[in-house]
């Protein structure tokens, strides 16, 4: 997102953080972007550059008042205020802030941590089981009965905002699961004003060696890093850690790689 658009988003993300977050809140926003998903004229009514921001304020407030919450009501007009550089903009700015909103009601109740954890076991599950994975992914399969399948995955085992977002990751909005779940794992990251590294070793890591590895990173990048330790027997030994698009390989097997390089000229 860009320009307007991002300043735009920014000042929707004030207002959120300006409520106190509902349990139903994420999920109507999410239910507004993918009504501006399917209704480009509405889309194109609440964006259109010429059209006064209390005109559109006005419409939102007509269309949503008494059907959504007074929370997300007043975020949604505050989004439609904004300038957007295009109209489906708008729908993804929802789309984040409805992701947000749920991540702000799981830290309401100090469910943070578990929901973000648990978001990164589901997605490497996911990742493991290939068939699982084509069933989410299938659109062919009506995508009822794809959360329907993930909710039976996660019932009695998962917190409740775990649940929600593992669900409108099968929806998707046109992404992958495995996408919305990772931006899911930032945003709860991005909560905690932290970076996620991801850590991939040979064998996994004692609690010790996790909170010294995070607190060097913390020091190296000068914010909070949260790890997700990967168990991956390919690594050989050592460490390697992934963090956004930057790379750290310690691992044995990357400097087998590069005596390899160097002999081969």
């Amino acid at each position: 997102m860009r320009g307007a658009s991002h300043e735009s988003l920014a000042r929707a993300e004030e207002a959120l953080a300006g409520v106190s977050p509902a349990e139903a809140l994420g999920g109507e926003l999410f239910s507004i972007a993918k009504l501006l998903d399917s209704n480009g004229a509405l889309r194109r009514a609440l964006t259109d550059p010429a059209r006064p921001k209390d005109t559109k304020v006005g419409l939102a407030q007509q269309l949503f008042g008494g059907k959504i919450s007074a929370q997300a009501l007043e975020i949604l007009s505050v989004a439609v205020s904004g300038r957007w550089v295009s109209g489906r903009d708008l729908a993804d700015a929802l789309d984040q802030l409805s992701v947000e909103a749920e991540v702000a009601y799981a830290d309401s109740r100090r469910k943070l941590d578990e929901v973000e954890d648990e978001l990164f076991r589901l997605d490497r599950v996911v990742a493991v089981e290939r068939a699982l994975a084509d069933k989410l992914g299938d659109r062919v399969i009506p995508v009822e009965h794809r959360q329907q399948l993930i909710r039976g995955l996660l019932q009695g085992k998962a917190d409740v905002s775990t649940v929600r977002l593992a669900e409108r990751a099968v929806d998707g909005r046109g992404r992958s699961f495995a996408a919305s779940m990772r931006s899911y794992q930032v945003a709860a990251a991005a909560r905690r004003s932290a970076s996620i590294a991801t850590v991939r070793v040979a064998t996994d890591l004692s609690e010790a060696e996790r909170t010294r590895l995070a607190d060097a990173l913390s020091r190296q990048y000068g914010r909070q890093i949260q790890l997700n330790v990967i168990v991956d027997p390919q690594v050989v030994g050592g460490v390697r850690v992934d963090i956004g698009d930057e790379v750290i390989d310690g691992t044995i097997a990357a400097r087998l790689d590069e005596a390899q390089r160097r002999i081969a000229g």
